[in-house]
This record gives C-alpha cells, structure tokens and sequence, in this order.
C-alpha cells in the first residue's frame, strides 16, 4: 500500500499530559500519549511534534493577574520545554528515536531549532519534538505548529483534541450539536470556529497544508488518519 503522507505535523496540546484536573504531568496520559505516537511511527511516516503547555501554565491567566503579556508568554515556552523533555524521555524509553529542539536557546537540555537539521533528523527516521513556540511572544504553539509545518515541507498538520472533530457548538453543552466533516479555511475565519487562532489559519490557507482535527485521545486514532482512514474533521 503506498503512503498517503511522507511528512507530517502533530500538534499536541497540553492537555494530553495532564489528568482529570488538567493539571501538571500525569504517568497514564504521558503514557497513552506515547503509545500513539509509536504507533504512528511504525508506518514509515515522518512525524513532528509540536507541542503546548496548558497543564502547565497559561500565559493568558496570569497576564490579567499582574504579569506584562510578553513575560507571560516566555514563561509559556518555558513551560513547553518541560513538557517536551518528558515527552522525548518517554518516548525513548519505548525505543522511539527522537530529537528535541527549541525556538529558544537551552543548549543544556534541547537542541536549538535549525530548520535544516530538523529536516535531516526527520529523513534519519527520528521523530523531532519542536518546543518553545515560534521563540517570540504573541505567537499561539498553533501558529507554531503551522510555521513549522511550513518550514519542514509537511503535507499535513494533525490537531489532536479531546473531540471528534469541529462541531457548530460545543458538543458537551448542546446535545443536537453538528459535526462537519470538512471545512474550508474560509469558513472557520468567518464563523470564528475556535479551532486554531486566526494566525495558524491563515498561514495554512496560504501554504495550502491541510488541518485534521481529531481525538487524539482515542486508541489508534493518530495511526488510522495516516493510514488514510477518515476520521475527524478536514479544513483545507
């Protein structure tokens, strides 16, 4: 069976480490985590990690709480760092290879992000965590996930969620609420669809990299999207 796609972006957020809480870094969901990635890593596809830092700490919050916004959100990378040391350790672990770089300079604990050197790891057959954002404030990690899929030539960003895909209203609240299947960049900018920021959108829309949204938190969801199976919601 030939590979629907060589190159990919998964963007992970926070979330995916933390527990009922949302909070801090929990051994079961680091574990399932893992568990899909691997998986996916065995079908031969290149894959990148972009990661968030909500379980951690939320640059929004604590700008409203006295915090100047450009301090907030280096504090934010920061915290994306840690998590991507826990996800490169867990992964190794379960024989993954991987590569840790980060838009900010920590030459002690990650490698710094060298788009070239990402490529090569990526054509080496590692899987490369990308952390600490774009390395600049005001920058979402999903505007980072679509920068850096752009950088590297990947066909395709994957936004794990803990739902199925892009509903008209929030599924836990409203009952009747619509699941779309596909969606055009367009229509999440003039709906407003709380899906990635403005920013990420428009820099797919003009780069033509297609979004996936789907739950990552389902078993074996992340390997079936990359083996060409259907699931979520497609925005291209």
């Amino acid at each position: 069976m030939a590979k629907k796609y060589r190159r990919v972006v998964v963007k992970v957020s926070g979330e995916a480490f933390s527990g009922e809480d949302g909070f801090g870094i929990e051994p079961e969901p680091l574990k399932r985590l893992v568990g899909e990635l691997r998986s996916a890593a065995e079908l031969d596809i290149q894959i990148a990690v972009v990661i968030g830092a909500g379980n951690l700490f939320r640059g929004a919050v604590v700008s409203r709480e006295g915090i100047d916004k450009t301090t907030a959100d280096y504090m934010g990378m920061v915290a994306t760092v840690i998590n991507g040391l826990a996800l490169q350790s867990a992964l190794e672990k379960q024989g993954v290879e991987t590569r840790l770089q980060t838009a900010l300079e920590m030459r002690q604990l990650a490698e710094p992000y060298i788009r070239r050197r990402a490529i090569r790891h990526l054509e080496k057959g590692r899987l490369v965590i990308f952390a600490g954002g774009t390395g600049s404030p005001y920058f979402t990690t999903d505007t980072a996930a679509a920068l850096r899929a752009i950088e590297i030539g990947a066909q395709l960003i994957l936004k794990g969620t803990k739902v199925d895909g892009v509903y008209s209203a929030d599924p836990k609240r409203i009952r009747d609420a619509r699941r779309y299947q596909r969606l055009t960049f367009d229509t999440v900018l003039q709906k407003n669809l709380a899906i990635m920021d403005a920013t990420a959108i428009a820099l797919c829309r003009e780069n033509t990299i297609p979004v996936v949204v789907f739950n990552l938190f389902g078993k074996g969801n992340l390997r079936q999207i990359l083996a060409g199976g259907k699931l979520g919601t497609i925005i291209s």
